[in-house]
């Protein structure tokens, strides 16, 4: 997670710098790159991670407009080397109305400066770590439908794009999804998210959920109804991870978040698409 002080700094201006500002646009710019390359939602959210745990620590310069973008091609360029089993150069993702044209040797440099703020700490715990835990724990049946996978995925992307979401911890924002995703937030149903893991907050839970119904009421996140076409995708766990992407593959009685199921459930996925593709 970023430094605690982070949504702070998100929220005043250091001296003629706005961090905010800084934020939305490296954020756009990588949403920009991660369509025209149809890059795995993962990669975004890990992307948003290496910016926000950067921005956090990192005192950048005023006045260097060109720092935000190399900054944002670096994360994405780290990111992309994570999930991606296709992988483009640093100079191809320069795309998407890029004002700036960095050489691959200054994007290799700002990685390595980005690697050392973050202490070369790459397997980031994300919301996406979590996801598959609770949407299986809310889940009436046991296992999440199609919908609520497709569901989750567009949400976890919009929390990570949202600068307000920085404040809450990813086992939040993950039971939070799943809860909207499902599309029910009975007080029984909040209990059993909030009881699964001793280390959550209910009204944590419960904020962050009402803030994530607040964008979709105003339309800043628009589900997939029921009736909406998704593509077909066998119901097992190899096929939900494929649909939603971020999905990762823990049991109900893992350790949520432990690190080795975290990076256990990012290998697996990769390797599991570079097998889909020799075959």
């Amino acid at each position: 997670m970023p430094a605690e002080e982070y949504p702070q700094k998100l929220r005043r201006r250091h001296g003629g710098l706005d961090l905010a500002a800084v934020r939305r646009d490296a954020v756009d710019w990588i949403w920009k790159v991660i369509d025209h390359y149809n890059f795995a939602p993962l990669t975004a959210v890990l992307s948003v991670n290496y910016l926000d745990r950067f921005l956090s620590t990192y005192e950048l310069s005023e006045g260097k407009a060109w720092m935000t973008q190399l900054l944002a091609v670096a994360c994405l360029s780290l990111a992309s080397k994570m999930e991606e089993t296709f992988v483009p150069l640093p100079l191809d993702l320069q795309v998407a109305e890029a004002k700036f044209d960095f050489e691959g040797r200054t994007i290799k440099r700002m990685e390595l400066v980005v690697l050392g703020t973050l202490n070369w700490r790459m397997h980031a715990v994300t919301s996406c770590s979590f996801i598959d835990y609770f949407l299986h724990k809310l889940s009436d049946h046991g296992a999440p439908s199609m919908l609520a996978c497709s569901r989750s995925s567009d949400l976890i992307l919009s929390t990570a794009k949202g600068p307000e979401f920085v404040v809450f911890r990813p086992s939040e924002i993950a039971a939070s999804v799943a809860l909207a995703a499902i599309g029910e937030c009975r007080s029984s149903v909040l209990e059993r998210a909030a009881s699964s893991c001793k280390y959550l907050d209910k009204e944590r839970i419960l904020r962050c959920y009402e803030m994530i119904q607040e964008k979709i009421t105003m339309g800043n996140i628009v589900l997939k109804s029921a009736g909406s076409s998704i593509s077909s995708v066998p119901q097992s766990p190899i096929g939900i991870l494929d649909a939603a992407t971020c999905l990762s593959q823990q049991s109900d009685d893992a350790t949520v978040g432990s690190p080795a199921t975290c990076y256990h459930s990012s290998s697996t996925s990769k390797r599991r698409r570079i097998s889909r593709r020799l075959i």
